[in-house]
């Protein structure tokens, strides 16, 4: 884990680390206009009530002076008549009152902008992800980029706003502090100004580094949250009793929190202590000008009422001058979390690379014409020199080891990934040419890592056509075809059985039963003529597996079908045989005509029937 490792400041440090501060502040605008297009009304009356509650203070510290002014008047005078002092006591009551409404107002506005930007944010991160492509999410310094995002960066906009607001009104009653304070002695504004600064770069030196080590450590973080989700999700938990792994899993968590712990102790460590030594100079500041305004009283330069609102001045001016510059510190570092949040959003997504929703021949079917593949951050080629053609209504059987590259060549086809090398055609027409919804649509692909939804059964079926989601009656016909049918009727429910256990009278299926439901999936895509299965019945035996395929063929005779198994049994039963061995076909035929040639395949299907004997 890397670590923050001190380092000499140079000239040039310290003039790019203040461009830098300065810099990091141009996600204000952007922030603001996030706020304001969430709720325009809300963020007026935020604006608003801030400027009433900068200004309410100041006004109450000259009431509370004439206050004082009116009772040492009133004792002068010997008459016993108060009526002044309660005018000004009412109006101060009022300033109080409006001030408790104005703070109640912002309050308010801050929850209800909270909860809708909050989700906002979130909207925007899961709506680009919808945007990105496969290669993205298999990309770890991604999936870091992801995790900072929805970690800090869905609060951080309305913090910053807020806090913008709240510089704002401490900004208003400064002024209106430093009007009252001029009178007095335009020093006296100086020093309340150059008192707070010490602490204010101290504390934006120390957000900088609280956060780089919040950028630095997203790897640790991501493997904290896989962590909890392998020792506490019900999908993991068979596993991890059975092998016993709960306690070391536990303790490979609470090491990494150690680490983090151990840096996060040392920061706020080193930044409470500069903070108490430079708050020290403020609290001189302040005392210095209370001896001051106290000797010019009894010097008969002031009067009594205005030491007293001198004194309320220098105090308030000091929270506010130190509250405009933790703000200001608190800005910067929002800025900097925003910056991941920006960063993510604005992740470069490829152009659209086809517009034709149809090809020239539809007739031609599916060609592989001389096609490779390297995944991107690798250098050793998951596919070489692939050439297939499957014509309509002809089925492909994809034969070989894990690894050899079968369920890359699938996500070729569907266009998940691009070839580096050749082309892949349907209907005579390069992939690369096709608009990516009108092919997805031609195309039906249930994989061995099918998603199990924790969603209702019909809801896990019609996800296979998202424009017939919620059609029950599509769910039946599917999963007739799908032979899922029969064991969905005696369910509690039937089609509205929620599934998984997530969610309260949520049920789980065995594995064979997912199985039936994922192929279900496959039926939903009438307009799909071309089929994918990848290992998706892994979790049968082999004659159920076999008997699914035979009822899968007869079903779909018209269309392309290509399937990726180990079983031999239903292997034959394919057109075409395709063997695979380190991303080449080192075999092409049909049943028959390999186990004439005697090669792999044959040597893989004599051994396999031998076990069954």
């Amino acid at each position: 884990m890397r670590r923050l490792t001190p380092v000499a400041a140079t000239p040039e440090d310290g003039a790019a680390s203040i461009k830098g501060f300065f810099g990091v502040f141009r996600y204000g605008r952007r922030a603001l206009t996030l706020v304001w297009g969430t709720s325009p009304g809300l963020t007026l009356s935020l604006g608003l009530l801030t400027l009433l509650a900068g200004l309410l203070p100041a006004g109450m510290a000259w009431v509370g002076a004439q206050i004082v002014d009116a009772v040492v008047a009133a004792i002068r005078a010997g008459d016993g008549d108060a009526r002044h002092v309660l005018e000004y006591v009412a109006i101060e009551g009022l300033l109080v009152a409006l001030l408790a409404a104005a703070q109640r107002g912002l309050s308010l506005c801050q929850s209800l902008l909270r909860a809708q930007l909050g989700q906002r944010v979130n909207v925007m991160i899961l709506e680009k992800a919808l945007t990105l492509e496969l290669a993205q999410f298999e990309d770890s310094e991604f999936y870091d980029k992801l995790t900072r995002a929805r970690r800090e960066a869905s609060v951080r906009p309305l913090s910053l706003v807020m806090r913008s607001f709240g510089l704002a009104q401490n900004g208003v009653s400064l002024i209106s502090y430093g009007v009252l304070l001029a009178q007095f002695s335009p020093w006296a504004v100086l020093v309340l100004l150059v008192a707070g600064l010490p602490s204010f770069f101290a504390e934006a030196k120390f957000s900088g580094d609280a956060f780089r080590l919040f950028r630095w450590r997203s790897p640790e973080t991501r493997m904290q949250m896989y962590l909890e989700t392998v020792i506490a999700r019900e999908d993991h938990a068979k596993e991890v009793k059975l092998f016993g792994l709960g306690r070391r899993l536990l303790d490979r968590y609470r090491e990494i929190f150690s680490r983090l712990y151990a840096e996060d102790r040392a920061l706020s460590i080193r930044r409470d202590l500069w903070g108490f030594a430079l708050g020290l100079v403020a609290t001189a500041t302040l005392y210095g000008a209370y001896a001051w305004t106290a000797v010019s009283t009894v010097q008969g330069e002031i009067s009594l009422g205005l030491m007293t609102m001198y004194i309320a001045l220098f105090r308030q001016g000091q929270s506010a001058v130190s509250a405009i510059l933790s703000a200001v510190g608190g800005m910067y570092e929002d800025n900097l979390y925003l910056s991941t949040l920006y960063d993510y959003l604005e992740t470069p997504v490829p152009p659209r690379r086809g517009s034709l929703p149809r090809g020239p021949d539809p007739s031609d079917g599916i060609r592989f014409e001389h096609v490779g593949f390297t995944y991107p951050g690798t250098s050793q080629p998951a596919l070489t020199d692939i050439t297939l053609h499957l014509k309509p209504g002809s089925s492909l059987a994809l034969v070989g080891e894990n690894g050899s590259g079968k369920t890359t060549l699938i996500k070729l086809l569907t266009r998940l990934y691009a070839p580096t090398e050749g082309r892949v055609l349907l209907d005579g027409l390069d992939l690369a040419e096709w608009d990516e919804v009108a092919l997805r649509e031609r195309v039906g692909v249930i994989f061995q890592d099918f998603a199990r939804y924790q969603l209702k059964v019909g809801e896990n079926v019609g996800a296979g056509d998202e424009a017939s989601f919620e059609d029950e009656s599509r769910w039946r016909e599917a999963a007739t075809k799908g032979q899922a049918a029969e064991f969905i009727e005696r369910l509690p429910a039937g089609y509205s059985t929620q599934l998984g256990k997530w969610f309260r009278d949520g049920r789980e299926l065995s594995g064979g039963q997912w199985q039936k439901i994922a192929l279900s999936r496959a039926f939903m895509r009438t307009r799909a003529d071309v089929l994918v299965l990848d290992e998706p019945t892994a979790a049968m035996d082999a004659r159920a597996e076999a008997e699914v395929f035979a009822h899968f063929r007869a079903l779909a005779s018209d269309r392309i079908t290509i399937l990726i198994s180990h079983r031999f049994s239903t292997v034959r039963m394919a057109d075409q045989i395709a063997v695979l061995d380190q991303g080449r076909v080192v075999e092409h035929g049909n049943h028959d005509e390999l186990m004439a040639r005697g090669g792999t395949y044959a040597q893989l299907f004599t051994l396999q029937a031998r076990g069954y004997r």
